[in-house]
């Protein structure tokens, strides 16, 4: 009996037949045997389930390094390999998809006979349906799949039975990818999965090895078809390719190369194939902007660089060599320019002059007003601030430099200076955001009207208002009725006076013409003495913070900062 119970479960076993239902087969027997003969039969059937074949393809996911290379890659088209062809979800069956071995095909009939199931195509190409037998569907296109079925059904029931036949699943295939790829190896799919998932699964093509024009597909060591990646990049084209298992996806060499820089959309290292190849066919690529007017090539001929210059009109025509570099510019003088005129006035705010107009041209078209104060006339330009903002950025890289690389004698000494070098940090972070304003002093200068204006610059004409702002370490910063009688002294007086963080010393009086004078209260040996300075209607008084570091050179480097901070932006904040 014991024998015939693992006859049974062996039965069960190659069946499918639950372990309960096949130990239910034989109550009498003895339970402790049964019982472990079942529970191996259990143990058996759980390998089986987790060893079977499973519908659902697992993706290999693409490894952060490869994504990361691809987006910093100079070379046009790597993008397109950044894990999302990889992860793509199912796919829909085209009318033109020919069925292959593997796929799974939905068939029902139902009226005279009822059947409803998913067949396999096998590997002769055929489903079996009972009653008609063999079903050759191996090579039949998605869009007859319908008329296939329904034909074979009206040879055997002519009347009476409906039949509906649509494709379920594609074939789960392994496509090699091989040649000048990041991660050559075998990848899983389907069918139906287009050529870029399987080359992002291989991490995509090698940006400095690897060709986007000739991505060839394989099968039986013959080449299928032949894709240039560049024509789903430029013009949206991708052929639909139907993978087999064991195909191979193969990348060329790369070929020529020509780098573009400049005034372009796409500034990108391009491929190109060894045939003629001219600046025109490169410009559809690399897309010069609107304002590109020439073209700078700069060939490599041994150990010499040589430089050729084109209109673009003229470089349309000039045939372009592996290894080239192409800079589009703009090489032409802007024709007008555009300034803004700012405050106390009545005329227009926005004047298009040509090109080398000066700023007496300008003045002379500005109505003023009886408020208008030309004498502190102001003028900020772009380029000004910029330059401005170039030298506090070296000045702080300096001071951080020096923070970081200041030398200690003892312990406590070192951790003191990396306390301090942590709270400079943090001021040094804070420093960098500030924008200049790039005022230029123009309202003292002698030859003011003969200065050439730039496009973009803003002219402000303040007004007469009579105030004086004090900010800075003061107890209660403000602006202050001006009065002729009153000095600086006085003015921060009526802020409330110092702060205890305030260098008593030290103090700038920005005027509303840009220019500046400095003042304070100085010791000596007969006492201390305060340098005021003569206070004009709309002045600025900048008290500055005291500076309270160990090391010169950092206190040095801050006071310096400290003095572009309150010239260039009229701002001042202490640590």
């Amino acid at each position: 009996m014991l024998r015939l119970f693992k006859a049974l479960m062996l039965l069960a076993l190659a069946t499918g037949f639950a372990a309960a239902s096949a130990q239910n087969l034989l109550p009498d027997l003895a339970g402790g045997e049964t019982s472990a003969i079942a529970a191996e039969y259990a143990k058996a059937m759980a390998t089986r389930n987790s060893a079977a074949p499973k519908d659902k393809v697992e993706i290999a996911s693409v490894p952060p390094a490869d994504i990361k290379a691809n987006e910093r890659s100079d070379v046009f088209g790597t993008r397109l390999f950044t894990g999302y062809f990889a992860n793509q979800g199912p796919v829909q069956f085209n009318s033109d998809y020919s069925i292959a071995v593997g796929d799974k095909v939905q068939i029902r009939l139902w009226g005279g006979f009822e059947y409803d199931t998913t067949l396999v195509v096998d590997p002769q190409g055929n489903v079996f349906v009972p009653n008609l037998g063999p079903l050759k569907l191996q090579g039949v296109r998605n869009a007859d799949l319908q008329r296939v079925v329904e034909s074979a059904v009206r040879k055997v029931f002519r009347a009476n039975v409906q039949c509906y036949a649509s494709l379920a699943a594609a074939q789960a295939v392994r496509v090699y990818v091989g040649g000048f790829v990041s991660r050559p190896g075998l990848y899983q799919g389907t069918s139906m999965d287009s050529l870029l998932h399987y080359l992002d699964q291989a991490g995509g093509i090698d940006a400095e090895r690897g060709s986007f024009l000739a991505v060839q597909i394989k099968r039986a060591g013959a080449v299928r078809s032949e894709i240039n990646l560049y024509d789903f990049l430029l013009k949206g084209e991708m052929p639909l390719v139907q993978f087999a298992d064991g195909d191979v996806i193969f990348v060329t060499p790369r070929q020529n190369v020509v780098k573009v820089d400049g005034l372009v959309e796409n500034a990108k290292r391009f491929e190109f194939s060894k045939g003629r190849f001219s600046v025109a066919e490169l410009a559809e690529l690399a897309r010069p902007r609107a304002d590109a007017t020439h073209v700078r090539v700069v060939r490599n001929t041994g150990a010499v660089r040589n430089t050729e210059y084109y209109a673009l009109e003229q470089a349309s025509s000039v045939v372009l060599q592996n290894g080239d570099e192409l800079e589009f510019t703009a090489d032409k003088k802007p024709g007008t320019i555009s300034v803004r005129v700012e405050g106390e006035h009545i005329s227009a705010q926005e004047y298009v002059l040509p090109y080398g107009a000066r700023l007496g041209e300008l003045i002379h078209r500005i109505q003023l007003t009886p408020r208008s104060d030309i004498e502190s006339l102001q003028l900020y330009r772009p380029s000004v601030r910029l330059r401005q903002k170039a030298l506090l950025n070296t000045s702080l890289r300096s001071l951080e430099t020096a923070a970081l690389t200041a030398r200690s004698g003892t312990s406590d000494e070192a951790r003191l200076r990396k306390e301090e070098a942590d709270l400079l940090l943090q001021w040094i972070e804070r420093a960098k955001k500030i924008e200049p304003a790039g005022q230029v002093m123009i309202a003292q200068s002698k030859e003011r009207d003969e200065l050439s204006l730039e496009n973009g610059d803003v002219l402000r004409i303040p007004p007469r208002d009579g105030l004086v702002l004090v900010s800075g370490e003061v107890m209660f910063p403000n602006a202050i009725a001006f009065d002729s009688v009153l000095n600086t002294s006085d003015y921060i007086q009526r802020a409330g006076g110092y702060t205890q963080n305030a260098d008593v010393s030290r103090l700038i009086v920005a005027h509303r013409d840009g220019s500046y004078s400095e003042g304070g209260t100085s010791s000596g040996w007969f006492g201390s003495s305060s340098r005021n300075v003569e206070m004009r209607p709309g002045d600025e008084v900048l008290v500055l913070p005291r500076i309270d570091v160990k090391s010169r050179q950092i206190a040095k480097d801050l006071t310096q900062i400290l003095y572009q901070m309150a010239v260039s932006a009229k701002i001042v904040f202490g640590l």
